[in-house]
Order: structure tokens, then C-alpha cells, then sequence
């Protein structure tokens, strides 16, 4: 392998090698064409002309079905096995046992290793254990570029254009080149020549990764148990013996040490994506973490390769947790991530920063490498890495007429929501950091219909003081410049779990112990954010909500230890607020039926559409097999949403609806048209959401989705589109 010659010759030699050193009549070599084809790309015994002729589907046939399980295939007797198929061109007829291991780096699959005989011969554990080991250094030598060359299966890894296709976290259009969180550990050295040297290499780097460890754990937070619980996991597996003995043997084949750790990772990606055990998931997990250590150990490539951020950075990460990804503030251009949920604290943070965020990227950390250009729509959930031409040029222009339409809203941002029929829409933003807030004179935006104060909570190791929180939320009112602020209480649980909070093993944490039920059964944290906002409030206006209101008890009491800590404030001696808002989220339908004394009592009731919409229709937000299979303009949930706003105008409530769906711009014109006057977005969904409302005349609306209710449709989407397109 290290000897100077053409990828196709180098491949062809080793299969050559390999068929004789195991008395084999075949040796063949598939590789990954695209994500899902396999071709043929060397042999030694089956016909030469098949090679770069015989193509497979992952999954298809023996040598599919081990690309997809990323596990050997060991058979005496290959045609009587299920899912057999045979390839007339390649000859392979006369050929019965088979034996078929995975060629794969880091869970990525790269091809397929085959030896097959035509005597009935079953492979031993050694053999199947060996050729492992040569896959392994065969996948190695592939992320080299060792087999680039003639054919068209050969060319070089991460060159060509690649496109993914994600699930969208945060919508928007960014274009810009890769920042890896993590950077890749290249392993250049897949083979040694001294056993004995490599494994005091390996030996010294777990000592010293076992070390580093326990020194971690004596530097933990007195009573921060879930990173206890972490690094005791780490300490667990780095002192594993079994762990330690599998790479040994690996590098007693002739692996280098770094390759043979490589290997034990790869072993544990391939098994972490078939585990459907949640927590086995996550302890798999952790040992991919540790393996990444030890490389960056073995290797001397730490996290801090020397790399400059680019000036357009897009993100590209496995996973990321909020802090770090505040890190990086407004300089990125984009996040993309392999993980992640829409409801996930990185979305949540990507959606105040307005960044575009696309999530569930399989392979992105695999194909991507620093300063890569790449594309990344939100909107569609879809990523281009390294575009070809035509497609840059086509997403430049979809950027351009964004900026042209970003001109002419800036154009009417002054103005007001208006419809041809003289009704106004009050359009406010939504917020959850300081950074937020330069957006509000420049969207257009009338106020802040939600601040989200959890994020504060979220990206700190320990509870916040209340003095800084108290100083965070006059900031907050200071850049507001007089306009309205809506302070949302905590709104954690769920997919919101601080890192100081020991997380609670619910089957559907969505139902289960979140916002305003965690800050009746814990008060304390409660009680301090509440003196926090009326010492922040300094005789200004104050505008709290609770989130999560399920029934009339919940925001009654909620709202008694508001009155209680204002009473006592002015015990003290210090300034109260100017006017108190004391209002609700209405995120389940119960609250829509409370008793009239509730929506008598309430200053103001906020619909938060993204909870009330999965509850309405009992689908999960986080669950892509069922969250789009509902749509919004729902004849069922149109006319919910009308029942609310009958009932808040029976008592002349302040009513608003505060969602993802407030800024489309259809949605938000129906949601107009059913009687809602005040809706809460994200600051760039204002100028769209203003645009169309101002060309409109509401009554038409209403009467479209009126017909469409009359003659039974599903949803009012389809009609109101084609009033649109001949009105707009």
C-alpha cells in the first residue's frame, strides 16, 4: 500500500494479495459510488470486464445487506441464503461460500471486502477478525485519496459536490464555507511495523487519558451530580480492560496504534446506530467521545488545529449545546448538525440568533472540511456542500431577490400593518437575548410579544443571581425604548433541561413535569425571577406571562406569587413597577374552556401555537413521521383559534398568537382573517408578514375560508393560495 502506483493498480494488487494469503479463489473490492450504490471496483477471480459494470443498491444482495448492517457476513453456502442475488456478468456462479465484512470509517460505510470460495468453506473467527483489520486499514487508505485514479468510482473524497438533505431548525438562506466545531483526526499512518512500540504508545495514551479523567472529576462542582455521573461513565470505559485487549490485538495485526483505536470507534458508531435503547445510545456516545481523545492524544491534533474562522463560517457539528454555540454569537452564517430536534437548545438559541439551522444532516461531519464552501436553505432543509457552479449561482440569486424584498420592507417599515379594509395587525417580535434586541427598531417590530427568559438559565452551569438577572431584564427594557416587553417566566422541561437540573425519566416529557408545574412544585427559582423583574421594571410598565396554563387553579396561584412578592417589594422600600400585565400562555386546548372568570382575570392571554398544535392534534413536533401531516390552516384548528378569540373578546382580553406559524405570511393572514389582532414572530418575518397584510382586504379572506368550512374542506390552504394568486 505504501509502495507509488494508480489507485485502480493498488486495488487490484491488494485484492490479488488477499485472495492468496487466505487460499481464496476470490477477492473483491466494492466501493460506495454515491450514498446508496455499490459498484464493483476491483477483483481478483470474478470476470474483469464486471469491474465498474456491477452496480448494487445498499441493502441489496449479500454484499448490500453487510454495506447496510455494517456487520461480517459468513456463509458456506451463499446461494441458499435469503436475499441472494446474483450478478450474471461477474461469473460469481460457480462460487458457494462467502464472506463479506464492512469497509467503514467513524460509522461512515465506504464499501464492502469480499472473499468467496467454491468449495463449502466456512470462515474462521480469525479470518473473519483479519480481514477486518484489513478493511479497517483499507478504509484508511481510502480517506487518503490511495485508490484516486483512473475509473470513475476512484475519485478523490471530499471533492465532489455532495447534497444533504436535513430537516429545517430554523428557516432562512446562508452561504459561506465550513468551521468544524470538532476537527476531523486524520489518521495518516494506518500501519506499523513495530507491534511492541505501538502498543507502549497506546498504553502511555490511556494512562494519561485515564489521568485526565479522574483530575476532571476532582474538579466537578460540589453537588453537580449529572457531570459526575458523566465523567464516572468516561472513567468506566477508559479503565475497561475489554476495550484496552481489542485494540492490542489490533495493532498485533500490524495496525498502528492511532488506526486500532479507530477501528473500536468505528465499531461502536456502526453498533450505536442499530441500538434502539435510548440510554445505551448515549453511553455508545460516550465511548465515541473517549476514542476521540485518545486520537487527539495519539495524533497530537488537538481541537486547536491552528485553523483562522473564516470570515462566512458555517457551522458543521455532530451536536452542540447552547453555550457554545453562543460562543460563536452572530458571527456564523449558518449551523448544520447531524443531531439536534426542532425543539432542541440549539434551535432555540439558532432561532434568537437568527441564524439558519438545519438539523438530522446525516454524514456532514464525515464529508465536510474546514473552509469547504457550503450552502445551507433552511427553509427546505437542505444542504450543498462543495455546489457546483449552476447550483451556487441559483442560490446566489434566491439570496439576491431576499435582499431586494428585505429593501422593500425596510420601505413600509414604518408604517402599519394594515389591510384594504382598514383593520391594523399589531406585529411583535420575538426575543430571548440581548442580541435580540438591535432587531426592534429595525424589523418594524411594535414590542416584544415574547421575551424567552429560560435561555439566560440554559447557558450557565448553576442557577443565575438574581442580581443579574434583575440587570439582564433592565437591559432588556432599557433597548426596548419604551415599547412593550411580554416576560415569559421559565419555561423549562421538556426538551428544555438546564444543565444544573437533574433530568426527570418521563415516557413523553412534553406532558409531563415542565414550565409553570415545575415553578408551583419549586417556587424558589420562581419567586427570585419574579423580585429579579419588578426590581428590573424600576416604575417602569411590567408585562409577565406564565407558560403552560393548563387549568384556572394553575394561574391563579401562579399569579398570587406575583401580587405576594410585589407586596413584599414595597415592604422593602423598593420601586414598583408603573403598570403590572399579569397574562398566560394558552399552550393546551383545557385552557381554552376555562371558566369566564379566568379570561375576566387575565390582562392578557398569549396563544403559543407551537405547543397548541401538537396538542390539538396529538402529534408530536419533534416527531417527523407526524408533525407535518397537520397543517395549520386545519378547517378543526381555524375554528378553535376563532372560538378563543370570541371568548377573549367576550371579556375584552388582550389576546396574541406567538408561534413559528405567526410568521408565514398565509397562515398569518388567515390567523388575521379568524380575528387575531396582534401576532409575535421572529424579527425577519415581520417585513413579509407586513407586506402581504397591507395588500389585502381581510373580509375576502374570510369569506375564502368560509366557503372552503361550508363545502367540507380539510384545510382552507389550497383556496386561499388561488385567492392569492389572483388577488397578489
Amino acid at each position: 500500500m505504501a509502495e507509488a502506483a494508480e489507485g485502480q493498480e493498488r486495488l487490484n494488487r491488494i485484492t490479488h494479495l488477499i485472495a492468496d494469503s487466505m487460499g481464496t479463489e476470490v477477492c473483491s473490492i466494492y466501493l460506495l459510488r454515491d450514498a446508496d450504490t455499490l459498484e464493483l471496483c476491483a477483483t481478483q477471480g470474478l470476470a474483469e470486464e464486471a469491474v465498474h459494470v456491477t452496480r448494487m443498491r445498499v441493502g441489496e444482495g449479500l454484499v448490500g445487506r453487510v454495506a447496510r448492517n455494517a456487520r461480517p457476513f459468513n456463509t458456506t453456502n451463499a446461494p441458499t441464503e435469503k436475499g441472494f442475488r446474483y450478478m450474471p456478468e461477474t461469473g460469481e456462479e460457480a462460487f458457494s461460500s462467502f464472506l463479506g465484512v464492512p469497509i467503514q470509517r467513524l460509522g461512515e460505510r465506504l464499501g464492502v471486502l469480499v472473499v468467496q470460495s467454491k468449495d463449502d468453506r466456512g470462515y474462521s473467527e480469525d479470518e473473519v477478525y483479519a480481514l477486518e483489520v484489513v478493511a479497517m486499514v483499507l478504509a484508511e487508505m481510502t480517506e487518503l485519496g490511495a485508490f484516486v485514479g483512473e475509473g470513475a468510482a476512484l475519485s478523490a473524497r471530499h471533492t465532489q459536490q455532495v447534497m444533504l438533505r436535513g430537516t429545517t431548525g430554523q428557516e432562512g438562506a446562508a452561504m459561506g464555507h465550513v468551521w468544524l466545531h470538532e476537527p476531523r483526526v486524520v489518521v495518516t499512518k494506518p500501519v506499523a511495523d513495530d507491534p511492541d512500540a505501538e502498543r507502549t504508545r497506546l498504553q502511555e495514551a490511556v494512562a494519561q487519558l485515564r489521568t485526565d479523567i479522574d483530575q476532571m472529576l476532582t474538579h466537578v462542582v460540589k453537588g453537580d451530580k449529572e457531570q459526575a455521573e458523566v465523567l464516572e461513565a468516561y472513567r468506566m470505559f477508559a479503565r475497561s480492560r475489554g476495550w484496552l485487549r481489542r485494540m492490542e490485538e489490533d495493532i498485533a495485526l500490524g495496525l498502528s496504534a492511532e488506526a486500532a483505536v479507530e477501528k473500536e470507534q468505528s465499531s461502536a458508531r456502526a453498533r450505536m446506530e442499530t441500538v434502539p435503547d435510548a440510554y445505551l445510545r448515549e453511553r455508545l456516545h460516550d465511548l465515541d467521545d473517549l476514542s476521540n481523545r485518545l486520537l487527539r492524544q495519539l495524533t497530537g491534533q488537538g481541537t486547536d488545529t491552528g485553523a483562522e474562522l473564516p470570515d462566512d463560517p458555517v457551522l458543521v457539528a455532530r451536536n452542540i449545546g447552547p453555550a457554545e454555540l453562543l460562543d460563536y454569537g452572530r458571527k456564523l452564517r449558518g449551523v448544520v448538525l447531524e443531531e439536534g430536534s426542532v425543539g432542541s437548545h440549539a434551535a432555540i438559541v439558532a432561532r434568537a440568533l437568527a441564524i439558519p439551522l438545519v438539523i438530522h444532516a446525516n454524514r456532514i461531519t464525515t464529508e465536510a472540511l474546514n473552509g469547504d464552501p457550503i450552502l445551507v436553505d433552511g427553509d427546505q432543509g437542505i444542504v450543498h456542500l462543495r455546489p457546483e457552479d449552476t447550483v451556487a449561482s441559483a442560490f446566489l440569486d434566491k439570496l439576491a431577490m431576499q435582499a431586494e424584498a428585505q429593501e422593500r420592507y425596510a420601505s413600509i417599515r414604518d408604517k402599519p400593518a394594515q389591510s384594504l379594509c382598514g383593520t391594523v395587525v399589531n406585529l411583535h417580535m420575538n426575543a430571548g437575548l440581548m442580541a435580540d434586541l438591535p432587531s426592534l427598531p429595525s424589523s418594524g417590530a411594535e414590542g416584544v410579544g415574547l421575551f424567552r427568559t429560560e435561555l439566560q438559565f440554559l447557558t450557565r452551569a448553576q442557577v443565575p443571581r438574581r442580581g443579574e438577572l434583575a440587570a439582564l431584564y433592565s437591559k432588556v427594557m432599557d433597548a426596548a425604548q419604551g415599547k412593550r416587553v411580554a416576560f415569559r417566566t421559565l419555561d423549562i422541561g421538556s426538551d428544555k433541561v438546564l444543565p444544573y437540573m437533574k433530568p426527570q425519566d418521563e415516557p413523553n416529557p412534553a406532558l409531563g413535569w415542565r414550565a409553570i408545574r415545575v415553578g408551583l412544585d419549586k417556587p424558589g427559582v420562581m419567586r427570585m425571577q419574579l423580585q429579579a423583574l419588578i426590581r428590573a421594571a424600576n416604575g417602569r410598565p411590567l408585562s409577565v406571562m406564565f407558560p403552560f396554563i393548563a387549568q384556572f387553579d394553575e394561574f391563579t396561584r401562579a399569579r398570587d406569587h406575583l401580587m405576594r412578592e410585589m407586596d413584599r417589594e414595597a415592604a422593602l422600600g423598593h420601586v414598583l413597577p408603573e403598570t403590572l400585565e399579569v397574562g398566560a400562555m394558552l399552550e393546551t386546548p383545557s385552557l381554552a374552556f376555562a371558566p369566564r372568570h379566568f379570561f375576566e382575570l387575565a390582562d392578557f392571554i398569549s396563544i403559543g401555537g407551537n405547543d397548541l398544535k401538537q396538542f390539538f392534534f396529538a402529534a408530536d413536533r419533534e416527531n417527523e413521521r407526524v408533525r407535518r401531516r397537520y397543517d395549520t390552516l386545519n378547517v378543526s384548528f381555524l375554528t378553535f383559534l376563532e372560538q378563543i378569540v370570541h371568548r377573549c373578546g367576550d371579556t375584552g382580553t388582550d389576546l396574541s398568537f406567538c408561534g413559528e406559524d405567526a410568521g408565514r405570511p398565509v397562515e398569518a393572514l388567515c390567523f388575521a382573517a379568524m380575528g387575531l389582532r396582534t401576532l409575535s414572530m421572529r424579527p425577519a418575518s415581520i417585513g413579509p408578514v407586513k407586506s402581504l397584510l397591507r395588500r389585502v382586504d381581510l373580509r375576502e379572506v374570510r369569506a375564502v375560508i368560509t366557503e372552503a368550512r361550508n363545502v367540507g374542506a380539510q384545510s382552507v390552504r389550497g383556496d386561499v393560495m388561488d385567492w392569492l394568486k389572483r388577488q397578489v
